[in-house]
């Protein structure tokens, strides 16, 4: 009777073990990267991964290689951020290292075995203890349930970093290839207005034009000199950026090429029921802030046990052998540590953790209600760039194009002058190039409006570029 009891209490024991050990919280790196893949598919169309080996390091460089070879597009800029961005890869690194240590919250803390050994005239002592944290163990559910919502909280986390990287990135290509553009009309403004300047310069000496017409061509001149230089830098700061966030080193920037111009606009701007449909209670900065507030909740919940007192349990086997009686006896017992709550009754610790919880509820509370307001925020100015993107291609570039025919048509017929028909194409300079600004405000926009919708709000600022002609045409 007594031997079934033994088993079964050793069977009880067992299970018990098992339990526990299964119990334990844990993640993976392909677990974190799935879940970024399914979550963000928009953004990284699930190839996003981590490279640990030499062999998974030289595949991601031969990706990166056949992606440069030829002019990079929006979407094959990301792909190569994906591919090639050490920064990229130190965030998935980094998400996987807070993954594991959330995780570790809820794992049972090692037993501790001692021996010691001691001699006393004729006797030897033996003793051996083993000790684990009771606490620990009648917690374990909960801290299960901290740790379980402290890897959730990580891993969207790492969501939110890696659509910020690919959000930066997109604009950072936009911005690059506007560059392009603008730098290709100024070098054409600027042959322009040096042709201007040098024909009214001969004009002045021969007599036929005064001082203060020659010095408007001079002033056009030298201001097509300084958005030329503004452009150059432009176009290297731009590129530059886009370089430093795709990751490529010294050869691979070289190879790097961008198409000419920026796409063109799309036929019609989203609807904004459908990007209101979009952004529902899965948006990533809301179920942030939530998953904030119940891994906070259930933290305090264990502290207002472990804050009191601390627990351990030990049993101990201690054998002493008489070499002078020549005999050996054993002593078995346990005995149990309890910290004693009297300097320190933990009364800071709960005040900390009680207001963390209420941080995060007030966080969650702010988070929701932003949440409509950033997005209404970001389809107004993705809606007004593209309507005044479409005006300057429907309306403004188109009547400029007119006017410049005209007076091509009045030049060839001998009804204005040269200087006239060069004052009507500094006229049109800041048409065009108002018309390539709001092109560029448009498709940044355009990136920060898929970030909102799907939790990450991104600044987005309109600038307005004037058409209007200048005082020194209109002196014309």
């Amino acid at each position: 009777m007594m031997r079934l009891r033994a088993t079964h209490a050793k069977l009880t024991l067992s299970a018990l073990g098992l339990a526990v050990l299964t119990g334990c919280a844990s993640v993976s790196l392909d677990q974190n990267i799935n879940r970024v893949n399914v979550e963000a598919g928009g953004f990284t169309e699930g190839k996003l991964a981590l490279a640990r080996t030499q062999e998974e390091r030289d595949q991601r460089a031969q990706a990166a290689q056949s992606l440069l070879a030829q002019p990079l597009g929006q979407k094959d800029a990301v792909q190569l951020a994906l591919v090639n961005s050490p920064s990229l890869q130190a965030l998935l690194a980094q998400g996987w290292a807070e993954s594991a240590d959330a995780a570790q919250v809820g794992r049972i803390a090692n037993p501790i075995f001692s021996f010691e050994r001691m001699r006393a005239g004729t006797e030897l002592d033996l003793g051996r203890a083993l000790s684990f944290g009771l606490l620990d163990l009648l917690t374990l559910p909960t801290r299960y349930g901290v740790a379980t919502r402290q890897i959730e909280l990580s891993q969207l986390r790492l969501t939110g970093n890696v659509l910020d990287q690919v959000t930066r990135v997109r604009q950072a290509w936009v911005r690059a290839v506007a560059a392009q553009q603008t730098l290709q009309y100024a070098k054409q403004v600027y042959d322009s207005a040096e042709a201007g300047a040098e024909l009214a310069r001969r004009m002045q000496g021969v007599g036929n034009f005064n001082r203060i017409t020659r010095a408007r061509e001079q002033a056009f001149y030298a201001d097509a000199a300084t958005r030329l230089s503004t452009a150059q830098h432009q176009v290297t700061a731009s590129r530059e950026e886009l370089v430093r966030l795709l990751g490529l080193d010294d050869s691979q920037a070289q190879a790097l090429k961008l198409p000419e111009r920026l796409p063109d606009l799309p036929k019609q701007a989203l609807d904004p029921q459908a990007v209101g449909s979009l952004a529902t209670k899965a948006r990533l900065d809301i179920r942030l802030a939530q998953t904030a507030l119940d891994g906070a909740a259930k933290a305090q919940g264990l502290n207002m046990v472990t804050s009191f007192t601390d627990i351990e349990l030990t049993g101990r086997r201690n054998t002493t052998f008489d070499n002078a009686e020549g005999t050996r006896s054993n002593a078995r017992g346990w005995e149990i540590d309890v910290r004693l709550p009297i300097f320190d009754w933990g009364g800071m610790q709960r005040d900390a953790m009680n207001a963390r919880t209420l941080a995060a509820a007030n966080q969650l509370e702010g988070t929701v209600r932003s949440a409509g307001s950033s997005l209404r925020e970001s389809y107004s100015a993705y809606r007004t760039a593209y309507d005044v993107a479409r005006h300057f291609r429907d309306e403004v570039v188109p009547v400029r194009k007119v006017i410049a025919e005209e007076n091509q048509l009045r030049y060839n017929g001998m009804l204005i002058s040269a200087f006239e028909l060069l004052a009507d194409a500094r006229d049109q300079v800041g048409a065009v190039t108002a018309a390539l600004d709001a092109q560029q405000q448009f498709w940044l926009a355009d990136a920060a409006l898929q970030a909102s919708v799907i939790g990450r709000p991104t600044n987005t600022t309109l600038s307005v570029t004037s058409s209007a002609p200048s005082d020194a045409a209109a002196g014309h």
